[in-house]
């Protein structure tokens, strides 16, 4: 990324890149070359999107579930309790192991 450039990561942000391409997708100027190209570039905006999409989904449904259960799973669930854990998780989990 270009130095000085804002990351613009949010779900918010990708709807906004998401209605852009429909804008270039809906310009009755482009040639049919143009067309082409966006609509190959849009098949791959999707396909991230998706990915996107699917991965804020599991994370809302981590949060529910800890929301839910508290942490008695987290042994069961390396792959959100290990070392590798994101800083929410783990500081969640000194909270309620009386860490803090």
């Amino acid at each position: 990324m270009a130095e000085g450039a804002e990351m613009k990561n949010r779900l918010t942000d990708l709807n906004d890149h998401l209605f852009m391409q429909l804008e270039r997708l809906a310009n009755e100027e482009l040639t049919a070359e143009q067309i082409s190209s966006e609509v190959d570039r849009a098949d791959a905006i999707v396909k991230v999107a998706d990915k996107i999409v699917d991965n804020a989904r599991l994370t809302l449904q981590a949060c529910a579930l800890v929301a839910k259960h508290g942490d008695r799973f987290m042994k069961h669930l390396p792959m959100i309790s290990g070392p590798e854990a994101p800083p929410a998780v783990v500081d969640f989990k000194k909270k309620v192991e009386g860490g803090q």
